[in-house]
């Protein structure tokens, strides 16, 4: 025995371990729940609020756990595929009525759309192939650590200019032109996150032309149907790039849509060549499921198919998904009417928008005004209560 480990100064496992930088979101967290001034708005979180600025469980959720709580007979496991029904009601949610008839397009259940992202970067790593994934910039800041942390290479694309408020489309373009064929292509379906700003129908209209001429395999982030202009409206450019494309990937979460953020409701959807390829396509995301979580957690999911499944309670879902809509639409009306240089807000989509502010700014608004909101002027529409919303407006306005 050497004196070194007499003396115990055993190398221990855990020893080369580096700290490691504190999430900027959650850190925005910690520094909101320190700040003891009654008045202050946070709008970092990516959560819906209410005219009150509470986030509410939705009537129809409550009622379907009610349901649950009358009717579940058992906790037993669900299989790595999850809750089947539930992955046939969103399949047809997400790509329509037609669409979820097609034997080419296969799902299961997971933990959030964050396990709907991973799981299809596992799927694409395990291919072997030398694909490559072609992400907007700026995207959702745990997009490129989501899905790069299984060793996918990345090429940036140029999606939004901050300066000019406006999407560059034809940058965006240019820069795919270099993808090969097998690359693949990160979209966001709607409500794009950290932005606001959409593909206009004609956009994803030349997305769709360009994928198909050029063999490109689209993997969309489809987060936050349903609050962009509804439903149907929010997946008519994702369901244009689905349809033209030979294969594509679609990670679908309810966790806004149904207000369920702690339940971890998602799904994953792939689409091979043709139906005997997207059997071989599900039997491997079942393998990877169980090497992953196993069994999804089977709540959420289980609200998600009593509510679309009970005709009184999908009615009022709707209803309350109407209003969510309408409200964030609202929300960014009074900020657009505030400044003419907030006028861009208006044409944005869904919970994000991205203020053209100044690191400096964003430090004051939160110092002076306790305002707080992401370091890249990202903040959220749907985070503002009736009755902060105009303070809101004028302290940005004056740092415009």
């Amino acid at each position: 025995m050497t004196d070194a480990l007499v003396m115990g100064q055993r190398p221990g496992l855990f020893d080369r371990l580096a700290q490691q930088p504190a999430d900027a979101l959650l850190a925005i967290i910690g520094l909101v729940n320190a700040d003891p001034r009654e008045d202050k708005i946070d709008l970092g979180v990516g959560v819906y609020k209410d005219a009150a600025g509470n986030t509410p469980i939705l009537r129809a959720v409550k009622a379907a756990e009610k349901i649950l709580l009358d009717t579940q007979e058992t906790k037993t496991y669900l299989g790595s595929e999850g809750d089947v029904r539930f992955v046939a009601l969103m399949k047809e949610m997400a790509f329509g009525a037609a669409r979820a008839r097609d034997e080419r397009i296969v799902g299961l259940q997971t933990p959030g759309g964050c396990g709907a992202l991973r799981l299809g970067a596992e799927l694409i790593k395990a291919t072997g192939s030398d694909a490559r994934i072609f992400v907007g910039q700026p995207t959702w800041p745990n997009h490129v650590p989501l899905i790069g942390s299984v060793g996918l290479p990345f090429v940036d694309y140029p999606y939004y200019d901050k300066a000019a408020k406006a999407v560059t489309f034809d940058r965006m373009m240019d820069a795919l032109e270099d993808a090969k064929a097998g690359d693949v292509v990160l979209l966001h379906g709607c409500c794009h996150n950290p932005t606001g700003a959409d593909l206009s129908l004609d956009q994803w209209k030349a997305i769709a032309a360009l994928v198909s001429e050029r063999g490109l395999v689209p993997f969309i982030d489809f987060a936050y149907q349903g609050l962009g202009h509804g439903l149907e409206a929010d997946a008519e450019g994702a369901r244009l790039v689905v349809d033209a494309a030979e294969q594509a990937l679609v990670a679908h979460s309810n966790d806004k849509n149904f207000g369920l953020y702690r339940e971890r409701t998602g799904s994953l959807f792939v689409k091979g060549a043709d139906a005997e390829q997207a059997k071989v396509i599900a039997s491997n995301l079942t393998v990877m499921a169980r090497t992953s979580w196993s069994m999804p957690p089977d709540h959420g999911a289980a609200i998600v198919r009593v509510v679309l499944d009970t005709p009184e309670l999908a009615a009022d879902w709707h209803a309350e998904l109407k209003e969510m809509c309408a409200r964030i639409r609202s929300l960014r009306s009074r900020i657009a009417a505030s400044d003419p240089r907030l006028a861009y807000v208006e044409e944005q989509n869904g919970m994000f928008s991205m203020l053209p502010l100044s690191a400096e700014a964003i430090t004051d608004l939160r110092t002076t005004e306790s305002i707080y909101l992401a370091g890249s002027g990202r903040f959220n529409v749907a985070g503002l209560s009736d009755h902060n919303v105009d303070r809101f407006a004028a302290a940005v306005a004056k740092r415009l």
